[in-house]
C-alpha cells in the first residue's frame, strides 16, 4: 500500500554538507529554519555539537561526552531562514575539513497541551512532524523524588526520547526507545547495552500527552536543567523500531515506508551507535558510518547498508548493524514511497 503524507520530509528533517572557514561561514540548502542542528567534523576526532534553539544557538552538548553543556559566541551563530551560521569555533568549522550537519525543523512555541507535572522553561514541538525539544528543571533527589510528568507536544506517544542533563557534570546522555520498553535506558554517549533500571522513566511508557522522568540524576536531577528530544513515528517521514540481524552478508530487510535519508543503529549489546545519511554516500552503499558516541572521524567501508525505496539492510556480517541479534533504530526519510503528489521514491 503507498504510503502518503501531506508534506515533503524535507520540510523537517535535512542533512548538509559543508566545508569549514575558519570564519564566519553561512551554510545555506538546509531548505528551512532549523530548530535542532547536530554537527559532526567528517575529518577529525571533534565531538559531536548539538545546538537547539530553545536553549539558544550559543549553547552547545556533546553526544558522545559527559560533560555540561559550554556557552562559545565563536560556535553557532544564528539559525537562518535556510540553514544557519557558524564561527570560529574548530568542532563546528575547522578550515578546509569536511562537515555533515543533521537539521530538525520543529517550530511551534506556545499552546502545548497535556496536564504535566513540571511546566518546561520552553520549547518547541511540531505535531504534525511528530518531532519536540523540551526544556525544563529537573525535581528529583537521586534514588528518592518526585518523579515528573512532562508534555511533548506530539499528540501520540514518543517512541524515542534523548534527554541530557545540561548542568551536572558526569551524567550519561539516557535514551527511551519503544522497542526496549520503559524498564531500560540506554546511553547515547556509551557503546554499552541498555540497562534495567526503574528510576530513569519510572517504568511507565510515554503517553499520547505527556512522558514520565523518575528519580535518576541522568534525567531528572533536582534543580538541574535538563533537554529532552521527542520524536515519534510519523508514516512516510519516520520510525523507530527494531530488527533482528541475520550474520550475512545478504542482510535482513528493514521496512520503513519511505527511502531514507538518516539512520542511526545501535544493537542491544555492546556496540556503537552509527549513523549513515543521503549526503555523505549519495549512491549504494551507504558506507560512511559516524559514531554518535564518539568524537572519532568519518569510517570508511567498514560495514556498509543499503539505503533502498522502502527501508535499508545491511550488506555484511557485522556486530555493529547485521549479527545475529537485536537492533533499534531511529529512521528519517529523504522520500516516502509515493508522495502525495504521486511521486514514487526510488532506490538511489
Amino acid at each position: 500500500m503507498a504510503e502518503y503524507i501531506s508534506f515533503q520530509p524535507s520540510d523537517f528533517f535535512s542533512p548538509k554538507l559543508y566545508t569549514g572557514t575558519g570564519s564566519s561561514n553561512a551554510i545555506t540548502g538546509v531548505g528551512f529554519q532549523p530548530d535542532f542542528t547536530w554537527i559532526k567534523d567528517r575529518d577529525t576526532t571533534h565531538e559531536n555539537q548539538l545546538v537547539d534553539s530553545v536553549r539558544g544557538v550559543s549553547k552547545i552538548w556533546f553526544s558522545d561526552d559527559t560533560g555540561v553543556e559550554v556557552t562559545d559566541a565563536a560556535g553557532l551563530t544564528a539559525f537562518g531562514a535556510d540553514g544557519f551560521t557558524v564561527n570560529t569555533r574548530g568542532a563546528m568549522n575547522a578550515n578546509t575539513d569536511d562537515f555533515v550537519s543533521w537539521n530538525w525543523k520543529m517550530g511551534t512555541t506556545s499552546g502545548i497541551g497535556g496536564s504535566p507535572s513540571t511546566t518546561p522553561e520552553g520549547y518547541s514541538f511540531s505535531a504534525t512532524a511528530g518531532q519536540s525539544i523540551i526544556y525544563y528543571i529537573g525535581t528529583s533527589v537521586a534514588g528518592g523524588g518526585p518523579i515528573a510528568t512532562l508534555p511533548h507536544g506530539l499528540t501520540k506517544a514518543p517512541e524515542f526520547i534523548i534527554v541530557k542533563n545540561l548542568t551536572a557534570a558526569a551524567r550519561d546522555t539516557a535514551t527511551y526507545h519503544v522497542s526496549t520498553g520503559n524498564t531500560k535506558r540506554t546511553y547515547l554517549n556509551q557503546g554499552v547495552a541498555p540497562n534495567v533500571t526503574s528510576t530513569a522513566w519510572n517504568d511507565t511508557t510515554p503517553g499520547a500527552t505527556v512522558f514520565t522522568v523518575g528519580a535518576n540524576e541522568a534525567v531528572n536531577e533536582l534543580s538541574k536543567y535538563l533537554v529532552a528530544y521527542c520524536f515519534t513515528s510519523i508514516k512516510g517521514y519516520s520510525k523507530f523500531s527494531s530488527y533482528t540481524g541475520n550474520a550475512n552478508a545478504d542482510g535482513t530487510f528493514v521496512y520503513t515506508g519511505f527511502r531514507p535519508a538518516f539512520v542511526l543503529i545501535k544493537s542491544v549489546g555492546a556496540t556503537n551507535w552509527n549513523i549513515f545519511d543521503d549526503k555523505r554516500a549519495t549512491y549504494n552503499p551507504a558506507n560512511y558510518p559516524l559514531w554518535a558516541n564518539t568524537d572519532a572521524a568519518e569510517q570508511t567501508d567498514p560495514y556498509p547498508i543499503d539505503m533502498l525505496s522502502n527501508g535499508f539492510k545491511g550488506k555484511t556480517v557485522s556486530s555493529q548493524v547485521n549479527s545475529a541479534q537485536e537492533y533499534v533504530y531511529a529512521a528519517f526519510a529523504e522520500f516516502p514511497i509515493v508522495s502525495s503528489n504521486d511521486v514514487p521514491g526510488v532506490a538511489r
